[in-house]
């Protein structure tokens, strides 16, 4: 059974679905994750979810403040035996639940451009591209994007 349980980034389910994470952009980008990993550092965040499939961490992603009314989507990722069965969705349900009830707005993110399952999602989600923000300006790779979260996501096939 899957359930998604709200936690921290110091869960240690967490914290080793990060590191997969990270292991799966190095792949994916090589050399130039070196440009990126100093952006993807989670310390302290508050608003962190697992994706847990009889007990095993199996998704996660959380958020953090990004201005006023905005938050930012950080590290969502499934593990590569779990994909193709819906768990990022139901991360995403949760996350822009939570944000929904603190008062959020708008949730903006950054992804890569070789992530292209995860863009998919993001667009059909009802995420549009934006301008690059922050530290993503200069960085080539970098796919920003943004949604509006008043009602739910758009419905998918």
């Amino acid at each position: 059974m899957l359930e998604v349980i709200r936690t921290t980034s110091e869960d240690p389910r967490f914290r080793q679905l990060i590191a997969a994470l990270d292991a799966d952009l190095w792949r994916r980008y090589g050399d130039v994750q070196a440009q990126y990993a100093p952006h993807n550092a989670i310390e302290a965040i508050g608003t962190a979810v697992v994706a847990l499939d009889d007990g095993r961490p199996v998704g996660c992603g959380c958020f953090k403040p990004f201005g006023p009314q905005t938050a930012e989507l950080k590290r969502v990722f499934v593990a590569a035996e779990a994909r193709g069965r819906g768990i990022a969705s139901r991360l995403l349900d949760e996350l822009e639940a939570w944000a929904r009830e603190l008062g959020i707005a708008t949730m903006v993110l950054e992804t890569g451009d070789k992530q292209h399952e995860a863009i998919s999602l993001y667009r059909r989600r009802g995420y549009t591209d934006i301008a690059p923000f922050g530290p993503y300006v200069d960085l080539p790779a970098s796919l920003c994007m943004a949604r509006p979260l008043a009602g739910p996501a758009p419905v998918t096939a």
